[in-house]
């Protein structure tokens, strides 16, 4: 499913077009592509590193968005995070084990809360709160662990799997998801 040539619209709302969905809106669906394909593509293809299995991504994830938009709850994050969140962990899924479910362990659950809450963040506040946030944030990343901030880094900037970070550092796989575990909640404590 190849993304659509529109233009984005800055005021559509992602929060009504999930509800909307999740009413049986076919619409609200057609919309969010409209809108948010290029870019979820793109999400895509920056982790699977392949255009086909991208567009097999965005796809699937797209259906997954149809059929989980009731779960979806505006009080625990917008609609834009939660949809890029769908896309990027059907992404990780394909590259980790070729499975087209969203695997729901503890991990993967903190970790889809920490890129929401991202996305959250860059819709919000102004060019100033966020460099305040960003001087914070570099501050709190120097106080970890290397281990940790380099498997930090690897997830949420390359969007590399556990197992592909693993790979990368050397470290066992469980290894690897306590350091992310622990980081992010070391940042968390720092962020406050």
């Amino acid at each position: 499913m190849p993304p659509a040539a529109t233009h984005t619209d800055e005021a559509f709302d992602h929060d009504a077009a999930l509800h909307a969905c999740a009413r049986g809106d076919r619409n609200a669906l057609r919309r969010i592509y409209e809108v948010e394909a290029r870019f979820l593509l793109g999400v895509a293809l920056r982790i699977v590193r392949d255009r086909a299995a991208a567009e097999d991504v965005l796809h699937d994830a797209f259906i997954s968005i149809w059929s989980r938009s009731p779960s979806f709850d505006g009080r625990r994050g917008s609609g834009r995070g939660w949809i890029y969140s769908v896309v990027r962990y059907a992404a990780l899924n394909r590259v980790r084990d070729g499975a087209h479910e969203v695997v729901q362990d503890e991990s993967v659950r903190e970790a889809h809360d920490a890129q929401a809450a991202l996305v959250a963040w860059n819709e919000r506040g102004s060019e100033w709160e966020r460099q305040a946030t960003l001087g914070r944030l570099g501050h709190c990343l120097e106080q970890l662990d290397p281990e940790r901030r380099t498997c930090l880094l690897h997830a949420y900037l390359d969007g590399c799997s556990h197992s592909e970070i693993a790979t990368r550092v050397q470290a066992p796989l469980g290894t690897v998801k306590a350091w992310i575990q622990r980081g992010l909640r070391a940042l968390r404590e720092c962020m406050q």
